[in-house]
């Protein structure tokens, strides 16, 4: 599962090696994201040795860099009441350089609640609880990847989970297909067949992205986690506002480049939102922390193209990812991107419990119209398209056709109409059902 947005983070240095062969290696690595000397001093400490420039040209060596992208992550987190106390945290583990980072810090602030709980004699506040997921995509990936291969990096990530202590942390391995109904007779060629009922490159990928996050929720409702958080930096979110524009989906934009996402029955929240992927990558390499590479599927189409061309964006400038983020957040998020105040005053500061406060009793209440295939929010034009059709289909398939946003009719569904009835059918049932209940209560109102 590609959760991470960024490219991996490199060999790791071998404990055998000498001292001088890891601090060359060392200032090797800080020299892909700075332009001073090895022997600057850092900007924040004063103190010496290699620095490595952050946005905006700092430098600092790896002690403060460690605790600037830390910062990020709590701030996040914390400004925008992403995990209560008695919260369980379910974290989408991919094995990437992102998504280590976030369980690297979710584990050390679980483990400060800890400490904090022992030391009061158990009058502190709760600590939340935390699990790990991962999705496993080997029914789509190449054929040419061994079993044995997959089955190692697995066991790979269950050995760096389980060496995070204190605070047991379970670990759910989840196969793509079980998304689809226990019924069907076999799930993973099932699978299989309705990916390949889609021609469009780019819509594959996004369809399969889509089945991930599927995924993430079963496990999430069948183990009773609260909220879903996943390892998307900035990087990634730079490259999906490029890609979102160029597919049409321009009307959606504002619904996925926000801290938070509640229009899921699971939240989901992005607590490294604010870090880059380059930055991730390099505190990977001086915390040596383990990545897992092989499971990574590169992305495809559009998306491909996009991930490139913002590549080589940040070859240029650095702090270009950022202007593309900072650009995108203008836009006016829907009433699903922020939690609303019930239940989150008695763990906020009372700084941050205006935000919560102010909140229009009016968007409360979610009541946004989503695509039936990739959950974006109705436009107008579609919502009219929409209504027009409930007056008038006779089959089920015109109704669920016209629940799909313009974007998922042209790079989802089969070119050809006659195909739409087997496509649903492929589909996981509780996507039709939504629709069929929908129309349902629809037809009695009117």
């Amino acid at each position: 599962m590609a959760a991470c947005g960024g490219a991996g983070c490199g060999p790791q240095c071998s404990s055998s090696s000498s001292a001088g062969g890891q601090e060359d290696a060392l200032v090797e690595s800080m020299g892909r994201l700075s332009t001073a000397s090895a022997a600057a001093a850092c900007g924040k400490c004063d103190g010496g040795g290699a620095a490595v420039a952050v946005a905006g040209g700092v430098g600092m060596c790896a002690g403060c860099f460690r605790a600037h992208l830390f910062g990020k992550f709590k701030l996040s987190v914390t400004s925008n009441a992403m995990v209560r106390p008695t919260d369980a945290v379910l974290l989408a583990f991919s094995g990437g350089p992102a998504s280590r980072v976030a369980l690297q810090f979710i584990h050390e602030m679980q483990s400060k609640a800890i400490q904090s709980w022992e030391a009061s004699n158990s009058q502190a506040l709760p600590v939340f609880s935390l699990g790990v997921a991962f999705v496993d995509e080997r029914s789509v990936i190449s054929a040419s990847l061994p079993g044995h291969e997959i089955q190692a990096a697995i066991e790979d990530i269950r050995s760096v989970v389980s060496g995070l202590s204190p605070g047991d942390k379970r670990v759910h391995i989840a196969s793509l297909e079980e998304v689809f109904s226990s019924g069907s007779d076999d799930k993973a060629a099932r699978l299989k067949e309705v990916v390949g009922v889609i021609s469009d490159e780019t819509g594959r990928d996004d369809f399969v992205r889509r089945l991930r996050m599927l995924s993430l929720q079963k496990v999430a409702l069948e183990n009773r986690y609260t909220k879903i958080m996943l390892g998307t930096c900035a990087s990634g979110i730079a490259c999906h506002v490029l890609s979102a524009t160029v597919k049409g989906q321009g009307y959606a934009l504002p619904a996925d480049v926000q801290y938070v996402d509640t229009r899921w029955e699971v939240p989901v929240v992005l607590p490294l939102h604010d870090c880059l992927a380059q930055e991730l990558n390099l505190l990977c390499e001086i915390d040596s922390l383990k990545t897992q590479q092989l499971l990574d599927r590169p992305c495809s189409g559009i998306n491909g193209l996009v991930s490139s061309f913002v590549s080589r964006l940040r070859e240029e400038n650095s702090s270009r990812e950022h202007t593309i983020l900072r650009t995108a957040q203008k836009l006016k998020p829907f009433s699903f991107n922020k939690f609303s105040a019930n239940g989150y005053h008695d763990f906020l500061p009372s700084r941050l419990r205006p935000k919560f406060q102010n909140i229009d009793a009016n968007e409360c209440t979610f009541s946004e119209i989503l695509c039936l295939i990739c959950g974006s929010p109705f436009s107008e034009s579609e919502l009219l398209n929409l209504e027009n059709t409930k007056l008038k289909a006779q089959k089920k398939i015109d109704l669920y056709t016209a629940h799909c946003c313009q974007s998922c009719h042209f790079q989802i569904l089969p070119a050809a109409t006659d195909m739409y009835g087997h496509f649903f059918s492929l589909l996981p049932k509780f996507w039709t059902e939504k629709v069929d209940a929908a129309s349902a209560s629809h037809s009695s109102l009117r």
